[in-house]
């Protein structure tokens, strides 16, 4: 598997022009993965770099996010996880960073092609809305450290384990979506 960590992504990301932050351009990758059959690396480079010339360094690291996140995703292991700052970060650092993932996600599944109010009722809908709820998430000053961090990592549990259904939920709608409007170029 090939690896990447999330102080990788934000150096990659630190450029002029660059407005999506680390943890909400890795949401949005994954939210247009669920809702965009044969979504690709140029795809997302565009909506993350839109006015940047990124270096080739830069590219290729942003590509390797892409395959990991490709290889996590659609993997028989179950092994997705949200690129997130580590437990080294302030909690209310990893919070923000949390939101900001779902935040992106829930673009994603806006700019694919197969997503319909249709497709968002049952479990989807559910985890879209929750994903919603969690976009607006912060640390109240004064809470208890532990259950905040406990609080914390059951979150980032569910946003894992429900990026997971929504991906194998929207699979066949994926299979069988047509070409966006305009035919193929």
């Amino acid at each position: 598997m090939v690896s990447v960590t999330y102080p990788d992504l934000a150096r990659a990301l630190n450029l002029p022009g660059v407005e999506l932050a680390p943890a909400e351009a890795h949401g949005a990758l994954c939210g247009a993965m669920c809702a965009t059959p044969g979504y690709g690396v140029e795809e997302w480079l565009i909506e993350v770099l839109p006015d940047t010339a990124a270096s080739g360094p830069v590219r290729e690291l942003l590509a390797r996010v892409f395959a990991r996140t490709h290889e996590e995703l659609t993997g028989p292991m179950f092994e997705f996880h949200p690129l997130l700052p580590g437990d080294d970060a302030a909690l209310a650092d990893r919070v923000v960073a949390l939101a900001e993932w779902c935040a992106g996600f829930l673009y994603g599944i806006g700019i694919g092609r197969v997503v319909t109010a249709d497709q968002l009722g049952g479990d989807v809908g559910e985890i879209i809305k929750d994903f919603s709820e969690i976009s607006r998430a912060g640390v109240s000053p004064g809470d208890d450290e532990e259950e905040n961090e406990a609080a914390f990592a059951e979150l980032v549990e569910f946003v894992r384990a429900g990026t997971l259904v929504v991906f194998g939920e929207l699979a066949t709608v994926r299979d069988r979506v047509l070409p966006p409007a305009g035919g193929l170029h």
